[in-house]
């Protein structure tokens, strides 16, 4: 049995995974909190005690660390006897904070595929041009590495495991749809770090469809959704990380993945795009100074964490999945609706760094009991759904399905 956390990062998600392990740490043990910004860090163990979160007595501290550096990485894992890394830190950040693991025995999680910053939408399949070529790395070591253990990535991939381990004999296709239904009354913001999200939506959109590769640019394809609770929503086709690992472990020979955008968030994208401000390559000013356009427009948005106070609204994310099950066809719709401002009254963040933070303390809890320590790399697909889900209707995201017999909770 693994004990003792350390989660790297000091944004929302940090701040939701601090609060979620504090929930668990008779499960969890010990819990640090590291990143480059120590003032971060020192907010959200002030945030997990001023709301007394934590279950039984136990550690909870702060450090500072640049995540980059391996060494000081495993330094501050051996100091703390943290059995479990949570890196819900930048991206860029991943084969470093996977390479501390492996060298120290740790147990690896992320919520987010690997980025290089000087690349945006590389050649597909994603995972193979990093995460996947460390697989053999991670099995000799004996170490665990659960990748993209968030909701999408994540959640959505156990959804589809259960699809298709229950509910049919044969997938067609998985159409993963992202509806954020809320408001956080800013003139514009993203509910994540802006540059990431960003590099999301810069490229080329790659989906699986037909067994192969497609390309479209953002924005080209759009579709008229209507979900539960938040009703008819326009989400867009986009390059998306389950998309790349799904087609691969599954095998189904079409995978999409839909987020919802409204004409605002489109128009100021567009704008911001064509004048060159959404570049990652370095401009000079006409004072000399060599900037990074990207981290310029990050820089003058709002933090994300500040929108969670006046956040209101539901998300609704789920995967849409058709295929055959007895010889007929059939196709079901598996997904959670969560609340902005349930999710600030519980944790102090807004509902997207809610659902992505709340799974990888899910995940730690099944390695730390031994269910999901598999001592080697995998994608949640390729891990038992049925506990993940459970465990996720106990603490804060439970699973709803649609199907010909109506709508209604899955229990586990």
């Amino acid at each position: 049995m693994k004990k003792n956390v350390l989660i790297i990062g000091a944004g929302g998600v940090a701040q939701v995974v601090a609060h979620k392990c504090a929930q668990n740490n008779d499960v969890l043990g010990d819990i640090t909190i590291a990143s480059r910004t120590l003032e971060k860090c020192e907010a959200i163990v002030a945030s997990v005690r001023e709301k007394n979160a934590l279950k039984v007595d136990g550690k909870l501290e702060a450090h500072a660390l640049d995540a980059m550096d391996v060494e000081a990485t495993k330094a501050l894992i051996t100091k703390t006897g943290a059995q479990i890394v949570i890196n819900v830190g930048s991206p860029f950040l991943n084969m470093s904070v996977m390479s501390a693991c492996i060298e120290t025995g740790a147990a690896y999680i992320d919520t987010a595929i690997h980025e290089d910053p000087m690349k945006i939408c590389e050649t597909p399949p994603w995972y193979a041009n990093y995460e996947w070529k460390r697989r053999e790395e991670c099995e000799k070591a004996g170490v665990t590495a659960i990748l993209g253990a968030g909701f999408d990535p994540g959640v959505v991939n156990a959804y589809a495991k259960l699809a298709y381990d229950e509910y049919f004999d044969k997938i067609e296709s998985i159409d993963i749809v992202d509806i954020n239904a809320g408001d956080h009354g800013r003139y514009f913001a993203t509910n994540f770090d802006p540059e990431i999200n960003f590099r999301e939506f810069t490229g080329q959109v790659w989906t699986w469809q037909n067994n192969e590769w497609t390309s479209n640019k953002m924005f080209e394809v759009g579709k008229e959704w209507d979900l539960p609770v938040v009703g008819k929503r326009k989400a867009y086709l986009t390059g998306h990380d389950e998309v790349h690992s799904l087609s691969h472990i599954l095998k189904v020979p079409t995978v999409r993945f839909w987020m919802g955008f409204g004409d605002h968030y489109i128009n100021v994208f567009t704008v911001l795009k064509n004048l060159g401000l959404l570049s990652e390559q370095p401009v000079l000013t006409a004072e000399g100074q060599e900037v990074i356009p990207l981290k310029v427009v990050k820089a003058v948005l709002p933090d994300p964490g500040s929108l969670a106070p006046d956040y209101t609204g539901k998300t609704c994310i789920g995967d849409l999945v058709k295929g055959v099950k007895d010889g007929k066809e059939r196709e079901v719709f598996i997904y959670n609706v969560a609340d902005h401002k349930e999710a600030f009254e519980e944790v102090g963040s807004q509902g997207i760094s809610y659902t992505a933070g709340v799974p990888a303390v899910a995940a730690a809890m099944l390695i730390a009991t031994g269910e999901w320590d598999v001592k080697k790399m995998a994608n949640v697909e390729e891990l038992p759904a049925q506990p993940f889900l459970g465990l996720l209707n106990k603490i804060g995201l439970p699973t709803r399905i649609k199907d010909e017999n109506g709508d209604r909770a899955l229990e586990f």
